[in-house]
């Protein structure tokens, strides 16, 4: 199955309305519900607006992929390289690449974008962190990237290392700043434990952090004491209260090839911790991280069972498929999908303890974390509590009072650096 990358909300007026984008449609659930269009001016249109000044004489560096648009879908690169009065030398890339269409995991080539010419330094291949010769000549380094807002996801790591290079070059950096798809408020999971710290989650932030990319890079910066010369240009319309998921005036661009919609971002910081089991994620099927399986689960009974206790704001209708690739590729799966119905009370986190937590209680012998010293699973919850507690037995609410004290100190240090009300 290949996924294309399109833009999957309309660019309508402020004074419209829309289905809100973590509801199925209708036709799925017979649920809808309307929210009005928000208008945001990401951080690359108030840079092109009003803050160039900065930018002339300047030899630029531009670390972006596909999800650097403007609200009419327009490349930041297109953006960058049509301006008299900016110089782009060079792009740099993160995982998935400048264009977004490797795999997880698969290792990018440095190179010659082939659209605009430039030089193209990977940061998912040979190294990970900028070197010296990549960061040679560059005065600034514009970041632009979509993040989705959860922790076990590599872009947070590649902005931190670019911090850290930056602050050997002598290297200006200026994030540009874009919503967080999760919402601003709602905070979940345990803060990373150092030693289960990885490049897929390398800061000790917890799995949402509420925070934008720009507010991420200011807690970078200030918690490591970076003498990095950091700016953020902060985007226009967004606030922390601000819906999870609401519909914006901003093109969704999948920011990798299996976070296809806001619905997959919604679930992903739950439905992402099966990535550490033998069961499939629905990477390869039509809804990745909405879809649950595998070939010895009964779905019926799986939904029957998440359904009775009653999570909030997400329901559960059994579903089967059949991977194109990754696990039990090419194999008849049956699960459930994960349909949030409500984006103010849905937990994605706690729904995915209560999923992994099911599974492995239903499917005992059958079940698997994935073997590795950390644990995979481990280095996702960002703790080694949370597979411990499956496996003794505890309730999930046994489980969450584990890390409640490392969340409230968190919430200490996070309010330092929160850019929006």
């Amino acid at each position: 199955m290949r996924f294309s990358f399109v833009f999957t909300m309309a660019l309508l007026p402020m004074a419209a309305v829309a289905a809100d984008p973590v509801q199925p449609k209708a036709a799925e659930t017979g649920k809808s519900i309307a929210v009005p269009i928000r208008h945001i001016t990401p951080g690359i249109e108030v840079l092109l607006s009003d803050r160039l000044e900065s930018l002339k004489g300047k030899r630029v560096a531009l670390l972006t992929n596909q999800t650097g648009v403007d609200r009419k879908g327009v490349s930041n690169v297109d953006l960058l390289r049509a301006h008299p009065a900016i110089n782009l030398v060079a792009l740099f890339s993160p995982e998935h690449g400048v264009r977004g269409a490797a795999q997880a995991g698969e290792k990018v080539a440095s190179g010659i974008d082939p659209k605009s010419g430039l030089p193209v330094h990977s940061l998912y291949g040979e190294t990970k962190m900028p070197t010296a010769k990549m960061m040679q000549g560059i005065d600034i380094v514009l970041v632009d990237l979509q993040d989705v807002g959860t922790r076990f996801y590599t872009y947070a790591s590649t902005l931190l290392y670019m911090l850290r290079a930056a602050e050997t070059s002598g290297s200006e950096v200026i994030v540009l700043d874009r919503p967080n798809p999760q919402g601003g408020v709602m905070i979940e999971g345990p803060v990373l434990e150092p030693a289960f710290a990885s490049f897929v989650g390398s800061y000790a932030v917890p799995v949402r952090h509420g925070m934008t990319f720009g507010e991420l890079a200011q807690m970078f910066v200030g918690e490591d004491k970076l003498r990095t010369r950091l700016r953020v240009i902060p985007m226009r319309g967004w606030s922390r209260d601000l819906a999870p998921y609401l519909a914006w005036d901003l093109p969704w661009v999948p920011p990798s090839p299996n976070m296809l919609s806001p619905r997959t971002a919604a679930v992903y910081p739950g439905t992402a911790l099966f990535e550490g089991t033998n069961i499939s994620e629905g990477r390869g099927s039509e809804k990745p991280f909405e879809y649950i399986g595998g070939p010895f689960i009964d779905g019926a009974a799986l939904a029957e069972r998440l359904n009775a206790m009653g999570l909030p704001g997400v329901d559960f209708k059994p579903v089967s498929f059949t991977p194109d690739f990754s696990k039990y590729a090419g194999q008849h799966c049956h699960g459930v999908w994960v349909i949030p119905t409500n984006s103010k009370t849905f937990q994605p986190f706690r729904t995915g303890i209560a999923l992994v937590k099911t599974v492995h209680d239903m499917y005992p012998d059958k079940f698997e974390f994935r073997h590795g010293t950390p644990s995979f699973f481990d280095q996702l919850a960002g703790t080694g509590s949370v597979r411990k507690g499956i496996l003794d037995g505890k309730s999930v609410s046994d489980i969450e009072r584990q890390w409640q004290d490392g969340l409230n100190a968190f919430m200490q240090v996070r309010a330092r650096y929160l850019m929006y009300h």
